[in-house]
């Protein structure tokens, strides 16, 4: 935690900034209104902790200047005995607390962490609003397994900036998650945003948000993912379907850690670790022009790849495993056994969609299934294609719906009785947001 003391009494400035860093809380001070406000043009700090009666510029005009920038961190007021009646009014403008002094810095500290852990809490719920779904484990006892879970913990307590690739459905989301989990601000939010599932006009508010009345529709004042993130973790999956006008504006960010909300004019510090993901081969779109190669170069400080599930066999009969388990929660039904030779099918099986192949072939099974354990018939490893569902060797049964159709059909009603709400869509098919996203760009289902 990094705080802003702003009083004018030098005493006190410095008796809290020694209290609070025997607390383990890091603080920066400041002695007049119009130093706070440099101070914090230049950084984000999670907390305020401002005087009611400052030289010239006096603590409400401060606190009024935090409101109107839009900068999110709690502000916690200080008056004196004579001065609580203004103290209440600060209250009212958006200060989150006070205290009267002389004040008893405990006091000052349980307030500080309080309202900085419900700050937190209430950002890391709007960015889980936002974010593209996925699993919080990495799974896996291969040597591949191993190592990258050694490159995690090497790189986990640093601010490096990292670049996870791998084929689709491998699990990039999970290693960002990992990082995030295992570093020294796993307590900050974790915010993720799929680049390619969100439309380009909207994908600009999404990251760095918007000021009231910054196009139509901007009723209020909106934080971006950015911003939400606070200490914590940015996730941008599909980097590579990143178009230039915002891959350059992302670069003047990762350069200069500010952002400048839509519609404002004002830049705003940002703290949050960048983790990049892509699918594609993003050194051939830096040599086709579609890629900036200086943002490359910033995004690109720390590669991790993610090995196919091909290249990681003995860990399918584990994966498996937690994902029927997770599966049979969702669908309400009964944890089936996964037999030796239904094990042994899925052993034998290339997995060109890795894990989240995996997981729909498991979803199938037990969509089909009625009791008892999972056998190899069970197990449907054919290539779908349009003609209908594949027989005994491959080839489709005339008359006969294929599964994409059945899936596409079903993804279309759940989009119409939700009004295209993606999020409720996911949630009454028991998927995952980022599936409907995919699903959609696959089936071109846009409404």
């Amino acid at each position: 935690m990094r705080v802003l003391i702003v009083d004018d009494e030098r005493n006190i400035r410095e008796s809290l900034k020694k209290y609070l860093g025997l607390e383990q809380i890091d603080s920066a001070a400041a002695e007049t209104g119009e130093s706070a406000i440099r101070s914090l043009e230049r950084e984000a700090f999670d907390a305020v902790i401002l005087d009611l009666r400052l030289p010239g510029m006096s603590g409400q005009d401060v606190l009024a200047w935090i409101n109107n920038r839009g900068i999110i961190s709690p502000v916690i007021m200080i008056s004196a005995h004579g001065q609580i009646a203004d103290a209440v009014a600060a209250l009212k403008a958006g200060a989150k607390d006070y205290l009267v002094k002389p004040f008893d810095p405990a006091e000052l500290v349980i307030k500080l962490r309080h309202l900085v852990e419900d700050k937190r809490r209430e950002n890391s719920l709007e960015a889980e609003k936002r974010m593209t779904g996925g699993e919080n484990l990495l799974i896996g006892d291969t040597e591949v397994m191993r190592e990258l879970s050694d490159q995690i913990d090497r790189i986990a307590g640093s601010d490096v900036t990292v670049l996870i690739t791998g084929e689709s459905g491998t699990g990039k989301e999970i290693v960002a998650r990992e990082i995030h989990r295992r570093g020294k601000y796993a307590a900050e939010p974790f915010a993720a945003v799929n680049i390619g599932g969100i439309h380009e006009g909207l994908m600009e508010s999404e990251l760095f948000g918007h000021e009231k009345g910054a196009y139509t529709g901007a009723l209020t004042r909106k934080q971006g993912l950015f911003e939400l993130a606070g200490r914590g973790t940015l996730f941008l999956d599909e980097i590579g379907e990143m178009p230039m006008s915002l891959q350059v504006k992302l670069l003047r960010v990762l350069q200069e850690r500010k952002i400048r909300r839509l519609g404002g004019n004002d830049d705003i510090p940002v703290n949050a670790r960048i983790v990049s993901a892509t699918n594609r081969d993003i050194e051939t779109l830096v040599r086709e022009g579609s890629f900036r190669e200086d943002l490359y170069y910033r995004l690109n400080v720390f590669r991790m790849t993610i090995p196919p599930l091909r290249q990681r066999r003995e860990d399918i009969p584990l994966l498996a495993e937690y994902l029927l388990k997770k599966i049979s929660f969702r669908m309400g039904r009964s944890l089936p056994v996964l037999t030796p030779a239904a094990a042994e099918k899925l052993l034998e099986y290339p997995f060109p969609g890795n894990v989240r192949e995996l997981e729909n072939i498991l979803e199938r099974a037990l969509i089909y299934r009625e009791n008892g354990p999972l056998t190899p018939k069970d197990i449907e490893l054919h290539r779908m294609n349009t003609g209908g569902i594949p027989g005994p060797e491959g080839e489709s049964v005339p008359g006969v719906p294929s599964l994409e159709n059945i899936e596409r059909e079903a993804i279309r009603k759940a989009l119409t009785r939700t009004q295209g709400n993606r999020t409720k869509a996911a949630a009454e098919l028991g998927v995952s947001r980022k599936t409907i996203i995919n699903k959609i760009k696959v089936y071109k289902l846009e409404l």
